[in-house]
């Protein structure tokens, strides 16, 4: 009876995920939430120098992809934040009934602990090469060896990109 009453209440702790589920999905609404303004500051800024309201700045192009960039990078990290959530939850309470069927995606649909990880390891490579790219929108190259490092990097990405892109398919 103390063995059944033990794995009892071993059973009814993995309850303690839907704190990581309640509060990933808060962090990805506020990610999206962020994500969201920031583009409205970038259209906002376009808006002012477009009609003149405000003298058209030095690197504007510049600030304005990486702007944008960096609120697609809090759109991936948001997307982390939900699949990470929806595949706990799957995982350790119960399928959901609603992503069943013709209107369910595929994306969310976790079943194993090492698929949720191949899950959110891509988008977080994602996250990686889109930050890259933001940072590099800054940088000033001088130097012939700083263009090649810069095209070094773009071509280690691509690869590393191109066999991300292998995992998991055979």
């Amino acid at each position: 009876m103390i063995e059944k009453l033990f794995e009892g209440a071993i059973w009814r702790s993995r309850f303690i995920v839907l704190l990581a589920v309640v509060f990933g999905l808060i962090g990805a609404i506020v990610l999206f939430v962020v994500a969201s303004m920031d583009i409205w500051h970038v259209t906002v800024v376009t808006y002012q120098v477009i009609t003149h309201a405000i003298p058209h700045p030095e690197h504007f192009h510049e600030d304005i992809v990486a702007g944008i960039i960096g609120a697609v990078d809090l759109y991936l990290i948001a997307v982390v934040m939900f699949i990470f959530a929806f595949g706990i939850y799957e995982l350790f309470i119960s399928e959901i009934d609603e992503a069943e069927g013709k209107s369910g995606s595929q994306i969310l649909a976790i079943h194993s602990l090492d698929q949720l990880k191949d899950k959110i390891a891509k988008v977080i490579v994602m996250v990686l090469v889109v930050n890259f790219f933001q940072r590099v929108l800054h940088t000033e190259f001088t130097t012939p060896l700083e263009m090649l490092y810069f095209a070094a990097s773009i071509t280690a990405l691509a690869v590393g990109l191109y066999f991300l892109g292998k995992v998991g398919k055979h």
